[in-house]
């Protein structure tokens, strides 16, 4: 039951995010996992940092793009 107390240990986390709702998709093929605040996105600037983008529309984080993310532990 690993799994379910990793989900379980990142609530607090996932509480205060900048939106109450939240899609995610994984491709395994890629090994990127993406995560968005809002849908549609509409980021109109993106940031790079150690292997995550940072989508943003204005000064509002609207999503996620986590590349090699079965590897981060």
């Amino acid at each position: 039951m690993e799994k379910v107390s990793d989900i379980l240990e990142s609530i607090p986390y996932l509480l205060k995010r900048p939106s109450k709702r939240l899609w995610v998709d994984y491709d395994d093929e890629a090994d990127v996992l993406y995560i968005s605040f809002k849908k549609p996105q509409q980021a109109n600037d993106s940031v790079m940092e150690d292997d995550i983008i940072y989508h943003y529309h204005n000064d509002d984080l609207v999503g996620l793009t986590i590349l090699h993310a079965k590897g981060r532990d």
